[in-house]
């Protein structure tokens, strides 16, 4: 069993700052890998980041590069994703997901989605 629970959604203004946060709430192995990922109506869920759970390594979609920032608390089973400079194309639910296995390509073959926490970037 692996249990995801997003939080940390609201409303920001262009420019400005949220932390979202995936908590590990139920789970027998920590994933190697987990995602955060968003989706807007009538569009395709595409990947934000990920971070291997063992070394905290990050990877990042070219679209939020340079603004978002993923981390890890082990100690809390967290996984967060501090978003800056936020735009209004950032807005969207968003998910956060845990890969098995290993020799993952970019975001694929991520599950256990959680219910989603909604974002909201005014203009």
């Amino acid at each position: 069993v692996l249990q995801l629970v997003e939080s940390g959604g609201g409303s920001a203004q262009a420019g400005g700052s949220l932390r979202l946060s995936c908590t590990m709430s139920q789970y027998n192995k920590i994933p190697p890998y987990i995602a955060w990922f968003r989706q807007t109506p009538g569009a395709e869920r595409e990947g934000v980041a990920r971070i291997t759970t063992r070394y905290s390594t990050p990877y990042y979609a070219s679209s939020v590069s340079g603004r978002f920032t993923i981390s890890q608390d082990s100690a809390n089973n967290t996984v967060y994703l501090e978003m800056n400079s936020l735009k209004p194309e950032d807005s969207g639910m968003y998910y956060c997901g845990g890969r098995f296995g290993n020799q993952v390509i970019g975001f694929g073959g991520f599950g256990y989605w959680g219910q989603g926490t909604q974002v909201t970037v005014s203009s």
